[in-house]
């Protein structure tokens, strides 16, 4: 893109009008050509409609500047040196003029009306049809026999490919019924999906180069010399017009069915639309049913429904007025891969991003994409500097769908997927039955310290008053919090800082101390907690707990995951793998925490400013609630609920959210709700928040 197509249009100087106007004048005669002569085009449909749009805007702000050549004038391109003989059209094959959104098919409907002379509460009938993605085509019959077909070309004159159109089954050669003694019948040769996969799938066999897409598998077969070679393949022919004018023929609809009498194919999906809201329903359903067609479509095209008000509508240079094409967003480009680059995610995930050559996707420039994971790389076998097809679809992120391999262009070497981090350096692992790899640097690694330090001050790890998810942002931002070591030496550093916490906006000398003293109070914080905190993969409250009550005291859990670090076969680590409700994922996770040297830092520093608590009871049958099982429902007065339900699991029960028949407890709150009556229903026993303490009172 041009640094004047950068500019918005209404930004442009006539001298540069002028100059963006001859540049877009001679690219979209190439690109024309590549499209409807050579049936190989080097840019997307939303791509060529992008400059388009442009060429049209420039020229409705600076209409004097229209120039002899402009693409406005024009339809297709000129047939030029070509082994198939040139053919006038008796009447031009227009294209059509695109709508883009919802307002340019408003504003469409009511110029139509107002050219007819109807009111903005008439009726206006619309035939909808599927805008099928082929070859457009004319056929000429006459006495009912084919005797010519044509191709678009520049609209005026295109090429005799009658041979080959004579060798698709969908055209009769002979018309039945009652027709006319002239028949110029407009339609669209297309190949369906499933045949253009095996046409493919055959090529690729034959180690010729692959279609790129139905419609130049269908412009490519038509326009073979050999006509034995058209006859191999598939084609279809949907018939959507007729330019002669017929007896008792007084709309689009009759005509479709009147072209069907004769033995012509139409489109089934077509359907008569009454108002705005008909037409707009009919756009979403063909383009929700899209993926289900036999056939590929690229939009709606509408015509009003009446020949007579047709011919009332008249036509602008290249287009009919009565007509309008409604184009999906475009869902698929073709572009190049420079460069493949590793992003980290919030949870430490490494995803592949592919860079690429900038490319219009449906209205939308797009220069990256995701590639997913490892095994997708490997799987499509996508390396940087290949030719790459971009899927874009509504709000779903543009992935690579697939690779195309040209013979004379040498590929590089298979992608090697990195195994250390590019932000923080540390080591990343690919877990067992996982695509993704991870980071193992946790706080130390920049992409996922914010998430880590909001999961340390969360509700059920320190549960610090006044350090919220906010706040850690805030604080991260100021670069006062970097790690959970610096929460608690915060005050200290505060001190001796010029830029008191006091003094930044929303803050004040109270807050600034209420928020030290509640740092100062969770420097005491019980071990099952602490190791929560950390966030561990795959360490949970339960498993945490677990590790707390065999290891009782933080020294010694942490000379227990040391040492089990040493070898799998050591003891410790078989000690470790077989807690309960740990086995060997959830200890190998632990060890790659600890394998990573700052994390192990990290944790021996926090031992310096911490008082963490051994652990309680260990877990047994003993306990008063040993395989119990609770259920709290309801507001608590006099504890929260997380704190009662680390009661019950440190006297052994196990505290769940759904009553079922196995449950023993449910205890009630304020405002208790279903939960409540459906145990009543099924004769589980129900506590007060009374009646609760009363029973753990007995431990």
């Amino acid at each position: 893109m041009s640094d004047l197509q950068k500019k918005q249009v209404a930004e442009l100087t006539e001298l540069e009008a002028r100059a963006e106007l001859k540049d877009l004048a001679k690219e979209l005669s190439k690109q024309d050509e590549l499209y409807h002569v050579k049936d190989r085009p080097e840019i997307s449909d939303a791509a060529y409609d992008a400059l388009v749009k442009r060429h049209t805007e420039i020229e409705k702000l600076f209409p004097h500047l229209k120039r002899k050549d402009s693409h406005s004038n024009r339809v297709g391109a000129k047939v030029g040196a070509t082994p198939f003989s040139k053919v006038i059209h008796d009447t031009p094959m227009l294209s059509l003029e695109n709508a883009f959104s919802e307002q340019d098919l408003k504003d469409f409907l009511t110029r139509s009306k107002k050219k007819l002379g109807l009111s903005d509460q008439d009726s206006l009938e619309i035939m909808a049809e599927p805008k099928i993605d082929g070859l457009s085509c004319s056929l000429t019959y006459q006495d009912g026999y084919l005797i010519q077909a044509a191709t678009r070309g520049d609209g005026t004159t295109g090429e005799d490919i009658t041979d080959n159109v004579k060798t698709i089954k969908d055209i009769p050669h002979n018309l039945s019924g009652d027709y006319p003694k002239i028949l110029y019948v407009r339609g669209e040769i297309y190949l369906g999906k499933d045949d253009f996969l095996k046409l493919n799938e055959q090529r690729e066999k034959e180690n010729k180069q692959l279609f790129a897409n139905p419609r130049n598998a269908a412009a490519g077969s038509v326009r073979q010399l050999n006509s034995s070679v058209t006859a191999k393949r598939p084609l279809k022919f949907f018939a959507y017009s007729v330019v002669s004018e017929i007896d008792n023929i007084t709309t689009q609809y009759d005509m479709l069915q009147q072209l069907e009498l004769w033995g012509l194919k139409v489109c089934k999906a077509s359907q008569i639309c009454r108002s705005i809201k008909d037409v707009l329903a009919y756009y979403s359903q063909i383009n929700h049913d899209r993926p289900l067609l036999p056939y590929d479509i690229d939009g709606v095209v509408y015509k009003i429904n009446n020949l007579e008000n047709q011919k009332k509508m008249g036509f602008v240079a290249r287009a009919p007025r009565w007509a309008l094409a409604h184009k999906f967003p475009a869902e698929q480009a073709q572009t190049i891969l420079k460069q493949i680059t590793i992003q980290v995610g919030r949870t430490g995930v490494l995803t592949p991003v592919a860079n690429l050559e900038p490319v219009n996707i449906g209205g939308v420039i797009v220069a990256r994409a995701t590639l997913h994971n490892a095994d997708e790389i490997q799987r499509k076998d996508i390396r940087v500097g290949d030719r790459v097809i971009v899927q874009r679809a509504g709000d779903v992120i543009p992935q690579v769908v697939k690779v195309i391999v040209e013979k004379d262009h040498p590929r590089t070497l298979p992608y090697q997927f990195p195994t250390q981090c590019p932000v923080c350096d540390s080591h990343a692992i690919r877990e067992q039955d996982e695509a993704a790899y991870r980071c193992t640097g946790g706080f130390n690694c920049a992409a996922q310290a914010i998430e880590k330090l909001k999961h340390f001050v969360s509700r059920k790890a320190f549960d610090i008053d006044g350090l919220g998810g906010k706040s850690i942002e805030f604080f991260w931002d100021k670069n006062l919090i970097k790690t959970p070591v610096d929460i608690f030496t915060l005050e200290e550093r505060d001190k001796e800082s010029a830029t008191r916490i006091q003094n930044f906006p929303g803050w004040g000398k109270l807050s600034a101390k209420n928020l030290f003293a509640a740092i100062h109070e969770k420097r005491k914080i019980s071990l099952d907690r602490f190791i929560y905190s950390l966030g561990i993969r795959h360490v949970g409250q339960v498993t945490a707990k677990e590790m707390a009550g065999y290891y009782q005291t933080f020294q010694a859990w942490m000379e227990g995951v040391l040492a089990a670090k040493a070898a799998k076969d050591s003891e410790p680590y078989q000690v470790l793998n077989s807690l309960e409700g740990i086995g060997e994922i959830v200890a190998d996770a632990v060890i790659e925490f600890f394998k990573e040297p700052n994390n192990e830092i990290l944790i021996k520093n926090l031992g310096t400013y911490l008082d963490i608590q051994p652990s309680g009871k260990k877990k047994n049958d003993n306990l008063l609630l040993a395989g119990k099982i609770i259920i709290f429902t309801g507001t608590l007065q006099s504890i929260s609920r997380d704190q009662a339900k680390e009661q019950a699991e440190n006297l052994g029960a196990k505290v769940t959210g759904s009553v079922s028949g196995k449950t023993d407890f449910v205890v009630v709150g304020k405002d208790p709700g279903s939960k409540a009556t459906k145990a009543e229903k099924l004769g589980v026993k129900i506590l007060t928040e009374q009646e609760w303490f009363a029973l753990i009172t007995q431990a």
